[in-house]
This record gives structure tokens, C-alpha cells and sequence, in this order.
């Protein structure tokens, strides 16, 4: 009976670290403190209290899922701009409020599936250009201005520079120093699924996600790795490639391959290698070529886009 009311509900096991949840907390003061100070000086009181909802809910996004699709910064910046433009047409040519309310939040959902920039904080921005009153109301186009395009700007840099000091998760997603290797060893037991295969299935679908194609195919291979106990090999292990342990925080960490002792004897089959990235970050070390392929999850590739 409880597990059935937990399915209906939608309470999911917990997946992210107490750390990963006092990061994205702390964000998002540092984020709201901010936009706030902004809007009450462009806006004033009742101004900045229909408008900081919408990047409170912004807040959330790029805080707590700094890499889902519908945090990037196209989304970000195309769904609040787009729906404001929306929001304020709809109150200047629509006289009945109640009507103007509800289409510019629909019209402003359509624009942004439309522009491929589904943020949904932006239905909040349309709406607020409706029902915010004088101090929103006198702005007219000025609006998608000041405070909403300065206001995510703000934001944006603030989630920019935040995340920065935390190499698994980077913002946006292109930042991250390190991707995935999509061309595994053909010896190396792996999914046949490819990242055409997820977006086809997607379209198929007719679904919208918050999560990257990237993202998606990386938790399908995990998923695999981890039903399959699918390890490195000690003989994949190559000299200048990149590994991770896969790990999720600040346990996360990425090392490469800087020189080699090889050897046919397993405790004397000696790699040297640096930790490019997360955990021990700069620092070199030493081990065995088996005791490397039991810490490495994966090979990565540097993100030369």
C-alpha cells in the first residue's frame, strides 16, 4: 500500500549527496539575494514581489539541476524574454484581465516550444506582466528590459561563477572540462544504444525532458556498468588517455595516463598518472596497472568544444 502511494505521489529514492544539496541551496540564496536587490530597485516593493518568483523557480533550475536541458542558457534567456514579451503584448491588446492572464502563459508556453527554449519559470514571467499592477504595468516593453533581462543576466553569471568552484558540475554543461567517450573499445562490453538512438526515441516519444541527450546516454551506460559489473581492463589502460572513477561530488576525479613501466608481471606493471580534474586536483601519482583499471570506471575525453 505505501509503495503504491509513493508511486502515485511521485516520491522517488533520493539520488543526490547531502553535499550536492547544501551546494544547490547555498546557490540559490547567493542567486535570489541578488535578483531581489535588483527588481526592488528597478520596481520597487510590489513590483519585485511578482517578479522574483519567476527566478526563484530559476534559481531552482540552475542550482539544483545546473545541467538539465531546461537550465541551459538558451532556455534561460529566450524562455523569461520571450514569454515577457508575450506577457506584455497580451496586456496591452487584451482588455479582460482573466483572458489576458491565460493567454500569456499559454501563448508564452507555445513561443517557447516553438524556439526550442522550454523554461518553465518563463510562464511565470508572461503572467506577471499581466497581473503585476502599476509598478509592471508603466514599464510596458521596458519590461523585457529591466528588471527581467538584467535579472537573468544576473542570475546567470551568478550561476556561471558559482558553480565554477565545483568541477562536476560546471554551468552550463559545455563548461564541463571533460565528456564522454562515445567511441568504446570493441572488446569492451558496452550498450549499443548511441545518442541518435535516444533522440529518435525522444521523437517517438513526443517527449520533453529536463535532462540532455548526453546526460541521458551517460545514465544508461552507468546503469549498465553497474547491472553488469562492467570494469576497465587492465590492457585498456593506455598511455595519455583519460579515466574517471565515476564517482558523483566531490569524489569525483579524473586522471591521465602520463607514463608507463610495463612489465609482465602484474605488481610490477607500474603507471604514472595526474589528476587532471576533481579530487587531488594537480596532484601526480603511482600505482599498478591493475590497481588503476579497479579505480577507473571509464575512459573520458578533454571537451575541446
Amino acid at each position: 500500500m505505501i509503495e503504491k502511494l509513493k508511486r502515485f505521489i511521485g516520491i522517488q529514492r533520493a539520488s543526490s549527496s547531502h553535499t550536492e544539496k547544501l551546494i544547490a541551496s547555498l546557490g540559490g540564496v547567493l542567486g535570489i539575494s541578488i535578483t531581489y536587490f535588483i527588481s526592488y530597485h528597478t520596481t520597487g516593493h510590489q513590483g519585485a514581489a511578482i517578479i522574483v518568483p519567476s527566478m526563484g523557480a530559476s534559481a531552482v533550475l540552475l542550482f539544483a539541476v545546473p545541467h538539465g536541458a531546461l537550465s541551459q542558457p538558451w532556455a534561460l534567456f529566450a524562455g523569461h524574454l520571450v514569454s515577457a514579451v508575450v506577457g506584455v503584448s497580451c496586456y496591452m491588446l487584451i482588455a479582460d484581465p482573466f483572458i489576458a492572464a491565460g493567454l500569456a502563459v499559454g501563448l508564452a508556453i507555445g513561443a517557447m516550444h516553438i524556439l526550442n527554449c522550454i523554461h518553465p519559470p518563463g510562464g511565470a514571467t508572461a503572467l506577471a506582466a499581466v497581473i503585476g499592477g502599476p509598478a509592471i504595468h508603466d514599464l510596458g516593453f521596458l519590461y523585457v528590459l529591466n528588471p527581467i533581462y538584467i535579472n537573468v543576466l544576473a542570475i546567470f553569471f551568478i550561476a556561471l561563477l558559482f558553480n565554477s568552484f565545483f568541477p562536476w558540475r560546471r554551468y552550463p554543461v559545455c563548461m564541463m572540462r571533460f565528456i564522454e567517450n562515445q567511441d568504446q573499445p570493441a572488446d569492451n562490453k558496452r550498450s549499443p544504444l548511441q545518442q541518435q538512438h535516444i533522440e529518435q526515441a525522444k521523437q517517438d516519444m513526443d517527449l520533453v525532458i529536463d535532462v540532455t541527450t548526453e546526460d541521458l546516454n551517460r545514465l544508461f551506460l552507468l546503469s549498465l556498468e553497474h547491472a553488469e559489473a562492467d570494469r576497465l581492463r587492465p590492457d585498456q589502460i593506455k598511455l595519455g588517455h583519460y579515466y574517471t572513477n565515476g564517482k558523483h561530488g566531490k569524489s569525483w576525479s579524473v586522471r591521465q595516463v602520463i607514463d608507463e613501466a610495463s612489465d609482465p608481471t602484474a605488481e610490477n606493471d607500474l603507471i604514472i598518472y595526474r589528476c587532471s580534474e576533481g579530487a587531488h586536483h594537480g596532484k601526480s601519482n603511482s600505482c599498478s596497472r591493475q590497481e588503476f583499471a579497479n579505480w577507473a570506471a571509464r575512459e573520458v575525453l578533454r571537451n575541446n568544444s
